[in-house]
């Protein structure tokens, strides 16, 4: 049977960091990729969906030179973001948190980025197996050294000493592969259950008229208060040319008959019997939006040469706490698979790559064993706050985004300026209440309390 070093199950973003950084410590490392297709590429790869966009302290949490990032990954640098509520807005130009890179961000081709990922792990030594998945992972602890099987879709078997587990948010196999370490009655599943722990996000590639593109070329646009939902909104990103992504992200199979006050919510109607799907929530966006001036079929149409299918794309997003790893079992759980992403900020490709980088580096020297604690240190205050601002807004109506962005604005328009991220907040009652609700949650989930299943819970 075929033995290697490290076997690394996924070729996301923190599949393909891992890849590259246990080959380039010497380890003899293979990925497995059951790969997809996809209108803008050729060939199988991973399950890419294009990202939000990167935020500028986001690239030095990938542990990148921004520099080093090829220019035909890039679609548009940003000069910021804007938060629009029902009656309420705000523009933000700044982060908030020291970065290397000079602008508020940029928008990018997430394919491409997966693709020169996985060009840096083959460069640096990885074996790169996509079109190849796995089916299933035991572990044998009884021997004086673990050993990993792996099955894999053609049948084979493949025995490894480490694995990294990045299969993303649906965590086909991280599910199973972790239950064999936990007591009976106790399930992986009772904290990162696909359906309960992550939202549903769907998006469409729009071209847009020249005139009314360049009102937005340069910034990310949220709509909040206007779905249910917890952390549920829609957006716009800029991409190449005239064409943006008109997208959403709300709860899985969530109830109109749950939503306390559904008439306050601008893209609901007196006649739905039933949440609306992610195309019509879109279409009902663009009405509002752009309706009166243009017909959004025949001015602002689907590109249908991009994403994954006809110029649209559903995927899933995990929005929960991340657990830690079972790294007395030589296993190492990253990105999305461990719960790291979040629908609160849409996605979260940067902790998924910097996870997975530490993963891969700490499986190729033996040192697994220090994983959770590294992983910590270098992406825990990005989850803290995450995960602090997620469960301020988690009960937010309409009325209380409009009230939000009101603070914010004053905020901005004192002569000491806020941010959402950053440290900085101005004087006055709003902001004090805002400044005090981050602090009580940070509070609550400090230490690395945010993590909901710890190393001590499995059992070896």
């Amino acid at each position: 049977m075929e033995h290697v070093d490290v076997a690394i199950v996924g070729g996301g973003p923190a599949g393909a960091s891992a890849a590259e950084r246990a080959a380039a410590h010497g380890a003899e490392t293979v990925l497995f990729e059951q790969g997809v297709p996809r209108e803008d590429r050729e060939g199988l790869g991973p399950d890419s969906t294009d990202a939000a966009g990167m935020l500028d302290y986001w690239i030095d949490i990938m542990d990148f030179d921004y520099e080093e990032i090829p220019d035909e990954i890039i679609h548009r640098e940003l000069e910021g973001t804007e938060f629009i509520g029902p009656s309420s807005r705000v523009r933000l130009e700044t982060t908030g948190i020291e970065a290397s890179y000079p602008k508020f961000g940029y928008t990018f081709h997430r394919a491409r980025m997966d693709d020169w990922l996985h060009e840096r792990a083959a460069d640096a030594g990885a074996d790169l197996r996509v079109g190849t998945g796995v089916k299933n992972l035991e572990t044998d602890l009884s021997g004086t050294e673990t050993t990993h099987r792996l099955t894999l879709s053609n049948g084979d078997q493949v025995e490894a000493t480490h694995v990294v587990l990045a299969d993303g948010p649906q965590r086909r196999i991280t599910l199973n592969a972790l239950d064999q370490f936990l007591p009976v009655g106790k399930s992986v599943s009772d904290h990162l259950s696909p359906p309960k722990a992550n939202h549903i996000a769907y998006q469409e590639y729009r071209e847009f008229p020249e005139e009314l593109f360049e009102e937005f070329e340069d910034t990310l646009k949220f709509w909040w208060g206007y779905m249910p939902g917890e952390t549920a909104y829609p957006w716009i990103f800029p991409n190449d040319g005239t064409v943006a992504r008109v997208g959403l992200t709300m709860p899985i199979g969530m109830d109109l008959a749950d939503v306390a006050h559904p008439e306050s919510y601008k893209l609901l109607r007196p006649s739905d019997e039933r949440i609306p799907q992610g195309g019509e929530y879109i279409r009902r966006l663009l009405e509002l939006e752009y309706g009166d001036e243009y017909d959004i079929e025949e001015d602002i149409p689907l590109v249908e040469d991009r994403g994954k299918s006809k110029g649209t794309e559903t995927y899933p997003i995990s929005s929960t706490r991340p657990i830690e790893s079972p790294v007395g079992a030589n296993i190492a759980v990253a990105g999305g698979a461990m719960g790291t992403t979040s629908a609160f900020h849409e996605g979260g490709y940067h902790v998924a790559v910097r996870s997975g980088k530490i993963a891969g580096r700490l499986a190729a020297t033996d040192g697994l064993e220090h994983y959770n604690e590294v992983w910590k240190r270098a992406i825990g205050d990005e989850l803290l706050r995450n995960i602090a601002f997620a469960d301020i807004v988690k009960d937010y109506e309409p009325d209380d985004w409009d009230w939000a962005f009101d603070v914010v604005s004053g905020m901005q328009g004192s002569s000491n300026e806020g941010s959402i991220l950053g440290k900085k907040y101005s004087a006055g009652v709003g902001a004090t209440k805002i400044l005090a609700a981050y602090k009580r949650r940070k509070f609550k989930f400090r230490d690395g309390k945010y993590v909901q299943l710890r190393e001590d819970e499995y059992v070896y």
